[in-house]
């Protein structure tokens, strides 16, 4: 499903917000003005609906608008189209990469913001996770791994590795493809915060140094 567009309405009141999301949620079943794909939540005094096109969107900003008036809400609206390369939400005006180059410069953009994020917050952006048929393989693994310096974490038969960014957590992954056991999937996903839970002392910009190659 496509959900490219994100409308926020924030409502400044618990009540008010469940309210919308009932009243939206209604006027889908009942065959309303919204789209029956538009994804509706709330969040504490927000709420969410997501969308595949700027005109189901303004659909809902314009149904919203009607039951504001009807039950005396006062909302804030915001919205934002998902940019994939970038991976963010931005201002609906903000026009898509259209050129090589263009998707290239937003990429980087992104990848040099999840390095300034992970050393901001004090942990991995991504964690490469090597999923092993046994505990024993497993904690041969981390042993092999932690012979070579790299701070992992080892659950189960799980080892985690944290990295900084996309790219970097992808160059890890290449490289720890050749060491796991045979069979053991190796995979690429947002980070869990088990491996700076567990290491306090660990900073993530020291895992990738050289570890592409």
């Amino acid at each position: 499903m496509n959900d490219d567009w994100r409308l926020k309405i924030e409502l400044h009141d618990y009540g008010h917000a469940r309210g919308l999301t009932h009243a939206l949620e209604r006027e889908e079943r009942e065959g309303g003005s919204i789209h029956d794909r538009v994804i509706v939540s709330h969040d504490d005094t927000e709420v969410f609906a997501y969308s595949g096109t700027r005109e189901q969107a303004d659909d809902v900003r314009r149904t919203v608008e009607t039951l504001a008036t009807e039950h005396g809400y006062n909302p804030e609206f915001e919205l934002r189209h998902w940019h994939p390369t970038a991976e963010r939400w931005e201002d609906p005006d903000t026009p898509l990469p259209e050129t090589d180059a263009q998707r290239a410069a937003e990429r980087g953009e992104r990848i040099a913001q999840e390095r300034v994020d992970s050393a901001a917050e004090g942990y991995p952006e991504f964690e490469v996770r090597i999923q092993c048929a046994s505990r024993r393989e497993a904690a041969a693994l981390a042993h092999q791994l932690e012979q070579e310096g790299i701070p992992l974490v080892h659950r189960s038969s799980a080892v985690l590795v944290g990295a900084t960014d996309e790219d970097s957590a992808n160059q890890l992954a290449e490289r720890l493809r050749a060491e796991a056991p045979a069979g053991a999937p190796v995979t690429v996903e947002g980070n869990l915060r088990l491996v700076y839970d567990e290491r306090p002392w660990y900073r993530p910009f020291w895992v990738m140094g050289g570890l592409g190659g």
